[in-house]
């Protein structure tokens, strides 16, 4: 029997219920959002579970309460089934006058948001959940915590038991829960089918829309080959022409996108605005990234050797699989992950901003002594640029790296850590 791997989420998701009467738990399909909420539950309604679902459109035309009746907190799983949920379950919140009432889970946005008359403010929390980071998974040592480097903590020298071999495999293999528990290339197939089901079947079902499932490959893939890129809708199509040499229109891409990121597939990262002394203009384009690293390479058709033959596809798909985990990580913090670019060309792959305003700046490498210097140089500078008169210095300064011997910390006080050591 499988053992449940604690996520970064459980607590989160125990705060939430003391403060609010619902919480709602939105994430990409397979990423243990059930799993999860029900090792807290006391009473489920699986609305994916088709023969529930009927029974549960029956019993809403003719006692719609039933359904929220049950030992709290109570599990309502892929809600979105039946919209009207939303406002009863606010309503009954209200009515009870007390918190940790229900969990709500959620693999979409619900098609038909008319039937939703209030946002919930006040009485529904809100929780992202994503695949696991390597921390949750079991495959990083979390030697090094970063909690701790906010707190100003120093770290001695922490042995990293990841090589590129390795890391490679679980990039491909992605975080789904389900998949950690297997091998091989049996492992590798989950990340491969769900790529395949988001554009075959759910990019259909995500708001009663008719999308062509070839030209959703053909965006997947483009949105691969454009990783960590500030990229526009308008790139993008000419892109998906160039590489792939199809025809479609910008509207289609924006609208596709849209889908997407209802499905939590795709989850871009905002650009980051300091103060700084120069007059600099910082650019605000998002920067694409999949929600897992894995669908990327399921989507240029890659496995973990292709990897290892094309490092700067790897590094791409490496810096996705490191964002992923840092956003895992900055859930648990209080913050948010950012990238920042400015038109003098200065870049820095992730920074880290709390909500109490101290922040880290963090530069993503797959190793290398070279690149861990040019790393650490682009963060020096960044550093120095920022007008401390106006906001604090960086808490610390992050090269994240895939693989190193040893996670350190420089004589110019920044930090190089391999992604197999690091931890919430």
């Amino acid at each position: 029997m499988k053992t449940y791997k604690r996520r970064i989420v459980d607590e989160l998701l125990e705060r939430k219920l003391q403060g609010k009467g619902a919480v709602l738990i939105e994430g990409p399909k397979w990423c243990g959002k059930t799993t999860t909420a029900k090792q807290i539950a006391q009473s489920l309604l699986d609305l994916g579970n088709t023969p529930v679902l009927r029974d549960a459109l029956e019993t809403y035309q003719i006692l719609p309460m039933a359904l929220l009746k049950g030992k709290v907190p109570r599990l309502i799983d892929e809600w979105q089934s039946i919209p009207e949920l939303w406002d009863m379950v606010r309503n009954e919140v209200d009515n009870r006058g007390d918190t940790g009432q229900f969990i709500l889970t959620g693999s979409s946005v619900p098609a038909d948001k008319e039937k939703m008359r209030h946002s919930g403010t006040g009485r529904i929390g809100r929780l992202t959940m994503r695949t696991m980071s390597l921390w949750e998974s079991g495959e990083s040592t979390g030697t090094v915590s970063m909690k701790e480097l906010f707190d100003g903590k120093g770290i001695e020298p922490q042995e990293n038991t990841l090589d590129l071999e390795q890391v490679a495999f679980i990039l491909c293999r992605g975080g789904w829960p389900q998949a950690t528990f297997m091998k091989g290339d049996v492992a590798l197939d989950q990340a491969r089918d769900y790529y395949e089901t988001i554009y075959k079947v759910d990019i259909q079902r995500v708001d009663n829309s008719r999308r062509n499932a070839e030209r959703t490959r053909l965006l997947l893939r483009s949105y691969a080959r454009n990783l960590a890129m500030p990229i526009s809708f308008s790139k993008i199509t000419a892109d998906i022409k160039e590489n792939d040499n199809a025809s479609i229109s910008y509207e289609t891409v924006s609208d596709y996108i849209d889908a997407l990121k209802k499905l939590h597939v795709l989850e871009d990262a905002p650009a980051w605005n300091p103060n700084l002394r120069s007059k600099k203009a910082i650019q605000s384009s998002e920067t694409r990234y999949f929600v897992d690293p894995s669908i990327g390479a399921a989507a240029l058709g890659v496995g973990p050797q292709d990897l290892i033959n094309d490092l700067r596809t790897f590094g791409l798909l490496f810096e996705n699989m490191a964002v992923r985990d840092l956003r895992c990580y900055a859930d648990a913090l209080d913050g948010s992950i950012y990238h920042y670019r400015d038109s003098g060309g200065l870049e820095c792959d992730a920074v880290l901003h709390r909500r109490n305003g101290s922040y880290a700046l963090i530069e993503i490498k797959l190793g290398g002594i070279d690149n861990i210097e040019k790393g650490a140089q682009t963060l020096l500078t960044l550093a120095n640029s920022i007008d401390t008169d106006k906001m604090p210095a960086p808490s610390f300064m992050m090269v994240l790296t895939a693989v190193s011997k040893y996670a350190y910390r420089r004589k110019d006080g920044v930090f190089v850590i391999p992604i197999g050591c690091l931890k919430t």
